[in-house]
């Protein structure tokens, strides 16, 4: 009767540190997913900024004044990065307060029984 008692106790903390793992596998996950979403923001952003405006000081021969441009456009980009990369930060920060599990994809079969 121990080795089966054993054998439950076993089978139990098995699940559960599985389970644990799963609602880690979970987080890690979802955080991946919203970060890369907020970096393809930033990111995205910077880009529509250049192509509208790049021409203003993207040319072979600049001027001094689409230099300051570019100036201006690198200051601008320093500090989007560096809210969103804060914003990330915050992120991760807030991701330590939940617990997340994943909803895997379940398909129900329906089960006709024809009765031999």
């Amino acid at each position: 009767m121990d080795d089966f008692s054993n054998y439950l106790k076993k089978s139990f903390e098995f699940k559960q540190k599985r389970e644990e793992r799963q609602k880690e596998l979970s987080k890690d996950r979802l955080l991946s997913a919203a970060k890369k979403k907020v970096q393809t923001t930033m990111i995205g952003s910077l880009s529509t900024v250049e192509k509208y405006f790049g021409f203003l000081w993207d040319v072979e021969n600049p001027t001094p004044e689409q230099n300051q441009l570019k100036d201006f456009f690198e200051d601008l980009r320093s500090e989007i990065l560096d809210r969103g990369n804060t914003q990330i930060r915050n992120l991760e920060n807030e991701f330590l307060n939940y617990e997340v599990t994943w909803k895997k994809y379940n398909i129900n079969l329906p089960f006709v029984d024809k009765g031999d």
